[in-house]
């Protein structure tokens, strides 16, 4: 244990010690200063107006509800817009978007960059040895191949939970000082079947926005490290990880029109749509999700331990 964590102490000075990192450090940090002052709508939305708006909801609603023939399920939809609007002017909770935590959730959108960063930096761990040509001086110490690697993948997912954390306080803050820190306690309003509200932790809504998203970022970094490990060339494993990265789903959309299709990773990557009932594909549920996730996962460890235990470098 202590050897490991040895070696995944070096593989973090490697990418500490490269002007890289701290540059896409830094453009995270700018990237959601400037996202967050681009989406603050400014003075013309004063402080009371949502109340005006909440208002005139409650009113459009109530009329709406006398229409005979609308469906019951958006009368359901509209019970409770109106029992949510209502406790909003009730207890004088703002809506969440003009806050510091609708920034917050707005800036979880950015998580892609996170996971773009990551996977230049996962595409370059094992890659960039044979680039570089230190792959031989590495294998020589007494440690295994298997840790040699688990130290690497391990180090590559502590850097994306870095930046994850570095977007998450940036974007806090930046928000605070946009919307005023005065709405950190404001609580996370659910609508229940009877119409109840309910109030919820703020930060453990956000934190679980942001963690379903995680999901998404460590399977595509796998992926990224498992082509790391197939490759002599840094700059070719690093193009292929972003194209595979920003095709994937695009060829998701392609491929659901088929059966097989659901079976397709990125298919199965972003499980937000399951919060609202709204599978991808037909016959997809959130367990069958997390099952393929689980069987990708392993396959890309096992095919990086493989690779990486058959690699020849004495050429």
């Amino acid at each position: 244990m202590i050897q490991l964590l040895n070696l995944i102490q070096n593989e973090q000075m490697k990418i500490y010690r490269r002007l890289r990192t701290w540059i896409l450090g830094l453009l995270l940090i700018v990237i959601v200063v400037l996202a967050g002052l681009v989406s603050h709508p400014g003075a013309d939305d004063g402080n009371d107006q949502w109340k005006v708006r909440a208002t005139e909801t409650i009113e459009h609603n109530k009329k709406e509800l006398e229409n005979v023939e609308l469906p019951e399920k958006f009368k359901q939809q509209m019970k409770e817009e109106i029992a949510l609007q209502q406790y909003m002017l009730d207890h004088n909770y703002p809506p969440t978007d003009n806050t510091l935590w609708g920034g917050a959730l707005r800036a979880s959108g950015m998580i892609i960059l996170v996971t773009l960063f990551t996977v230049i930096i996962a595409g370059d761990m094992v890659a960039g040895e044979f680039t570089w040509g230190t792959i031989k001086l590495l294998l020589i110490r007494p440690a295994s191949r298997a840790k040699i690697l688990c130290s690497k993948y391990i180090t590559t997912l502590l850097f994306a939970a870095t930046l994850l954390i570095l977007l998450f306080i940036t974007a806090l803050i930046v928000n605070g000082f946009l919307y005023g820190f005065q709405s950190l306690g404001l609580p996370h309003l659910t609508v229940d079947a009877k119409g109840q509200v309910h109030e919820g932790s703020m930060l453990l809504f956000t934190l679980a926005t942001y963690g379903l998203k995680l999901i998404e970022l460590v399977m595509i970094v796998t992926l990224a490290f498992m082509i790391s490990t197939v490759f002599r060339s840094s700059s070719l494993a690093i193009g292929l990880s972003i194209f595979i990265m920003f095709a994937g789903q695009v060829i998701a959309m392609l491929l659901l029109r088929y059966s097989w299709g659901k079976y397709f990773l990125f298919a199965n990557t972003d499980l937000t749509p399951y919060l609202e009932g709204q599978p991808l594909a037909e016959g997809m549920t959130l367990g069958f999700s997390i099952v393929v996730l689980i069987v990708y996962f392993l396959v890309f460890n096992l095919l990086s331990w493989e690779i990486f235990r058959r690699r020849d470098v004495a050429a």
